[in-house]
């Protein structure tokens, strides 16, 4: 008998048999590559290039596949970054929103508002700075100044797609960020055969744009899409699309085009609503701050509670803010904060045990296509982080599948849901899974698994690792 051959049929027979009663199926380690390999006989990934790594969280390899070549991680890069920056500035560290200033004996001020990068600054933080400086008897500021300074290098990250930097996922990262540093939107039906309504979630950020409107209201039973973009250069917001008659808005969001001026202009305001009039504002730190003292301050939540966002919803701005910051605050003469980032980050892991040598990172979301790692870098800082002090933070702040953040809609009704801890990742044709996983017969295992090249919808390729994750829940040790 061909063993190949009788492999390859305990995998297809396994595959049919997932499907039909999950508390049954039990599979031998040995088996599990003819599992996998049947799974991976799926047509649409007859061109793909597929890699895998599993191990138990005591080290033991259970399966690899092209485990040291080079994938596209897509967001799984995101693990990277955040075991680096959770490592090396641990759980409870805090981002720093400052108003600096001088205030006269009538009332009359000049400040400065300084930016870290906090990516969960919002309106109500505004508030809070316009208020704490209303607390300070303060009638009038001549000057606003805005220091965006703090991350050195572009906001637009290079590497990106055009199209990623007009959405609100690809916002450009600067150190005053205000709202995710984008514009939401959403499109409203109207009555059949005519165009989607554009309602903006701020009228004010509406202010001075040109609509493109290229929507349609269609009757019950056609298909719904909607796209978003706009100008690069120009006010110009592009919409597209279909929406039925009758059901309910779409929410869209486009990326802020200038956030450092729409970060002052909201502050301007604020402080407009405390009774304090603004007579200029200013982008840039102010001549001198020597004598300048700290009139407001506002907090990010911990790192910790940041990091929730960044891996369980997979938000591109937290990652990226995060990485400039560790950049920034590690190597402040450092000319671009994201280089900076990056070589701190792969340096703190280096130490603690992955080889650099396996990774290439340029950016900190896993947004640009340039980004490579081998599965089995992945699983290392997967392995590094479950022996770290900061375990429990870093599995927290991961998605769960059928439970949570990314992984909420999946395995559900199956044996993986609620026992597995990870981050998915997609872009253009490339997807991933990486994550912790505690069958219900056999050893917690990390495991690494990337589909990439593959000429299908995500829902295929989802569906895919899917099928493999079932896989390595099935296991079970055999004499």
């Amino acid at each position: 008998m061909d063993w190949r051959k009788a492999g390859l049929s305990i995998g297809v027979a396994f595959i049919g048999a997932i499907t039909a009663a999950f508390p049954a199926v039990a599979l031998c380690p040995v088996d599990l590559p003819a599992a996998m390999e049947a799974i991976a006989q799926h047509p649409e990934l007859a061109r793909a290039r597929v890699g895998i790594q599993i191990e138990t969280l005591d080290g033991e390899s259970v399966y690899s596949w092209s485990g040291d070549r080079f994938f596209v991680p897509a967001s799984t890069l995101k693990l990277v970054t955040t075991a680096a920056v959770l490592t090396e500035l641990g759980p409870d560290y805090r981002i720093r929103t400052s108003v600096l200033g001088t205030v006269d004996s009538v009332g009359r001020a000049t400040l400065q508002v300084v930016g870290h990068g906090d990516p969960s600054f919002d309106r109500s933080d505004l508030a809070d700075l316009a208020r704490q400086i209303g607390e300070l008897n303060v009638r009038q500021v001549d000057i606003l100044y805005g220091d965006d300074s703090a991350f050195a290098g572009e906001a637009v990250h290079p590497n990106w797609e055009w199209e990623e930097v007009q959405a609100g996922y690809g916002a450009p990262v600067n150190a005053l960020i205000l709202e995710e540093n984008e514009i939401g939107l959403s499109l409203h039906p109207q009555a059949v055969g005519q165009p989607l309504q554009v309602v903006w979630d701020s009228p004010r950020q509406g202010t001075g744009w040109t609509i493109e409107n290229a929507t349609r209201t269609v009757a019950a039973g056609e298909s719904e899409f909607v796209s978003v973009g706009r100008d690069l250069s120009q006010p110009v917001l592009r919409v597209a699309g279909q929406l039925v008659a009758g059901s309910a808005p779409e929410p869209v969001s486009i990326a802020e085009p200038n956030p450092g001026p729409a970060f002052l202009n909201a502050l301007q305001t604020a402080l407009s609503e405390q009774g304090i009039e603004v007579q200029q504002i200013r982008l840039g730190p102010p001549p001198s701050t020597q004598n300048w003292g700290v009139l407001a301050v506002v907090q990010s939540p911990s790192l910790a509670e940041l990091l929730i966002p960044t891996n369980q919803s997979s938000n591109n701005l937290y990652a990226e803010a995060l990485l400039k910051m560790l950049g920034s605050r590690r190597n402040p003469s450092a000319e671009d904060a994201t280089a900076g980032g990056i070589a701190i980050a792969v340096n703190r892991l280096q130490t603690l045990g992955l080889d650099p040598a396996d990774v290439v990172m340029v950016d900190g979301s896993g947004l640009a296509r340039k980004n490579l790692i081998t599965p089995a870098a992945l699983v290392d800082v997967l392995q590094i982080m479950a022996r770290s002090p900061q375990a429990d933070v870093f599995r927290e702040s991961l998605a769960v599948a059928g439970q949570s953040g990314t992984l909420r809609n999946r395995w559900l009704d199956t044996p993986v849901e609620g026992q597995l801890s990870g981050k998915s990742g997609a872009i253009s044709r490339n997807f991933a899974l990486a994550g912790y996983l505690q069958p219900e017969r056999y050893a917690p295992v990390a495991f690494t698994i990337f589909l990439n090249n593959i000429d299908a919808p995500g829902r295929v390729a989802r569906s895919l690792i899917d099928d493999m994750v079932l896989a390595i829940a099935a296991l079970e040790p055999c004499e």
